[in-house]
């Protein structure tokens, strides 16, 4: 097993940042209907930038691994780069190529975030008017 498939099955075994976030600025969940993957994320802003992200997954071990790594690798990078964000941006920190079959499972994380952030966006604009 080379060392970029180590990593994801110890994203999957031992996921970082799980659990609620109670002071989060936004909440968003997503569902994979192809094969049943669920994802809830919690995020917090500070100054434009992700200051935390927590989860809770229920899932294949590339969703679970993807949405881990996420959980580590986006903090501190500001909302935008984080919109523009798509699937082969995740390839990089996962290690591995991305079958198109499982690039469903390595995106729900980051649709989640986004879905938390567009969410976080509407709540400001709403207030702002």
């Amino acid at each position: 097993m080379d060392i970029y498939a180590r990593n994801i099955l110890d994203h999957y075994q031992r996921p970082r940042n799980q659990g609620a976030l109670k002071d989060a600025d936004a909440v968003f969940g997503e569902f994979n209907r192809s094969c049943g993957d669920e994802v809830k994320v919690y995020v917090k802003i500070k100054k434009g930038l992700l200051e935390a992200l927590t989860f809770e997954a229920r899932g294949c071990a590339i969703s679970t691994a993807a949405i881990s790594i996420l959980s580590d690798e986006l903090i501190r990078k500001s909302i935008d780069e984080i919109m523009k964000m798509e699937v082969t941006d995740i390839a990089p920190y996962l290690g591995i190529e991305i079958s198109p079959r499982r690039q469903r499972c390595a995106h729900l994380g980051l649709r989640a975030i986004q879905g938390a952030l567009k969410q976080l966006n509407t709540q400001v604009s709403a207030i702002s008017v």
